[in-house]
């Protein structure tokens, strides 16, 4: 497998471009206080769900054309390519902000503002799509029976039956899936429980398996949230993928992941490092607690985070269905706030 690589902007060019697509964020689309008019005169009711466009085809057509598609790209009867990107926004001290408008944010899709933008949701609370993600080697052997527990309360707080999901994968050397997508808490604790620490262990390999095989394969007409929320020290010693990889299947998958390092040394090592670069271009964040008895602390973070976003929906510019990758860059006008969004998605092959 070939390594990613990213085209690189510069800051004040980025800067500039973002101020003029501003402008265009707020010329562009009514107030905030009447998206169901906008996106009924912009596109069919129920937008694409996915952060990837989609091609303009025909429901039934898509279904079949895309049934086997490796990519997992999902296309529902519209007539525009739609771009879903959920974001969330803290202040300096890691708080969320959950009452800005639209027009207090600039984005750039492929470094061009977009075409229109079709609507700005504040707050959103979507059906929830969660891979949780056990590091089972034996490098966390004395620490892994708190790290059970405090999954197994974190699923019972954020799993809604009615409208969230969820799959439980440990992995040494191999993935171990131990539950399959489901809404059934008694289901997910045993799960949990059931899994057993000892061997190597293939971090990029399981997170590239969880995208591809699982959370590429869960999209449907209605939008939703995908996470994988990963627990781990973040060293890698059997894996067949690169980390560039595992990033860029999360990308393809639109998934953030949130990661909870169970290094609880003084300082940090690598595979924090590492477990930082994964949350960061996913649009996720990473977790460092300084004890083991601290990781439901970081649990109950991530569940405040997923309730605690903005979604919007927009037509990308010059869009073209090649495949390649699109940066996004979503800036807020409030220099004293920090925006967190994956850096960018995969565009479907025409």
């Amino acid at each position: 497998m070939k390594k990613a690589v990213f085209p690189e902007i510069r800051p004040a060019l980025i800067l500039a471009c973002a101020l003029c697509a501003a402008a265009i964020l707020t010329a562009q689309t009514p107030a905030p206080a009447q998206p169901s008019s906008t996106l009924s005169q912009s596109s069919p009711s129920g937008a694409q769900a996915s952060g990837s466009p989609s091609s303009g085809q025909s429901g039934s057509q898509a279904g079949d054309q895309n049934a086997g598609d490796q990519n997992g790209q999902f296309t529902i009867p519209v007539s525009v390519n739609e771009v879903y990107l959920v974001f969330a926004v803290t202040d300096k001290h890691g708080h969320f902000i959950r009452d800005l408008q639209q027009s207090q944010f600039a984005l750039l899709d492929d470094h061009k503002a977009p075409a229109q933008v079709y609507s700005f949701t504040q707050q959103t609370n979507l059906p929830l799509r969660v891979g949780v993600l056990i590091d089972t080697s034996t490098s966390i052997r004395s620490r892994f029976q708190f790290e059970q527990q405090a999954a197994t309360s974190f699923l019972l707080q954020i799993v809604r039956p009615a409208s969230d999901m969820a799959f439980v994968e440990g992995f040494d050397v191999t993935p171990d899936y131990r539950q399959d997508w489901t809404n059934n808490i008694d289901s997910l604790t045993a799960g949990i429980q059931g899994l057993r620490p000892g061997g190597g262990t293939a971090l990029y390999d399981a997170v590239y398996s969880g995208c591809r095989d699982k959370l590429l394969m869960s999209r449907g007409q209605e939008p939703v949230r995908k996470a994988i929320v990963l627990v781990s020290d973040g060293d890698d010693n059997q894996s067949h993928a690169y980390l560039e990889d595992a990033i860029k299947e999360c990308q393809r998958a639109d998934t953030n992941i949130y990661a909870i390092s169970t290094n609880v040394s003084p300082s940090r090592d690598r595979g924090d490092d590492i477990l930082e670069k994964m949350a960061i271009a996913t649009g996720g964040k990473a977790f460092f607690p300084t004890r083991i008895e601290d990781m439901p602390n970081s649990f109950a973070e991530i569940q405040d985070e997923l309730r605690s976003q903005y979604a919007l929906v927009y037509k990308p510019a010059d869009f073209r269905a090649d495949g390649a990758f699109r940066p996004i860059y979503l800036y807020c006008l409030d220099r004293r706030f920090t925006v967190r969004v994956r850096e960018g998605y995969f565009a479907p092959k025409g």
